[in-house]
């Protein structure tokens, strides 16, 4: 056999190897997030593109519980009930009102942690000491060639199996980093958390897309 397709297979069992590896690595966040009755997230949120010189940074903070969710971020609460998303605007009095959108290019909070399992190839990447911890990098890359996102990068902190930041870089440049500030797991919740209470915006616009 020569050297050229000796080299051919050593390459290929490394990759899969690297896939399996971050496959195993992403389980193991998914099994031990899922295991969880709800979770309590704060996070700093910074969009980026260098060439439009744009710099935008924020912070904001969610709670999810199974699939619903309750997101502050820019001004603007995104409650999610399981079925219908309501955007509140305090500033323009309007809420609006969709179903879920599974097409949608953002991944949503209730779907952080398990985006992965379909649509896109992964491998391990570089690993990083962040303040005292080891966080291991795992590259995604979508599936689909028409994509808005070239790549994603999962940091997981590789003691907790906790996700430590998510960075999305798109097609046309921009990229955004969403970084785990502070994490709690099952906080006792103020009941109706998730439910939108109409009775708090009847002078609010209510603008129903469905």
């Amino acid at each position: 056999m020569n050297k050229f397709f000796t080299l051919l297979i050593l390459t290929f069992s490394l990759q899969v190897f690297a896939q399996n590896d971050a496959k195993t690595l992403l389980n193991e966040v998914s099994n031990k997030v899922k295991g969880y009755g709800n979770i309590s997230l704060e996070f700093k949120y910074v969009l980026e593109n260098t060439a439009e010189n744009i710099k935008q940074e924020t912070k904001g903070d969610v709670v999810m519980a199974g699939n619903k969710y309750r997101l502050n971020i820019l001004g603007i609460t995104q409650l999610f009930d399981g079925a219908k998303l309501y955007s509140i605007s305090t500033e323009d009095e309007e809420v609006t009102v969709s179903s879920d959108d599974d097409e949608n290019e953002t991944i949503a909070p209730s779907k952080m942690l398990s985006f992965y399992e379909d649509g896109y190839t992964y491998k391990l990447d570089i690993t990083q000491d962040i303040k005292g911890r080891k966080i291991q990098y795992v590259k995604l890359t979508p599936i689909d060639s028409n994509s808005e996102i070239k790549e994603l990068f999962l940091g997981i902190d590789a003691q907790t199996k906790h996700i430590y930041n998510l960075i999305q870089v798109g097609i046309n440049g921009t990229k955004t980093t969403l970084t785990v500030n502070s994490f709690e797991t099952n906080q006792p919740l103020p009941k109706g958390l998730f439910t939108f209470d109409a009775s708090k915006y009847k002078d609010y616009y209510i603008n129903n897309l469905d």
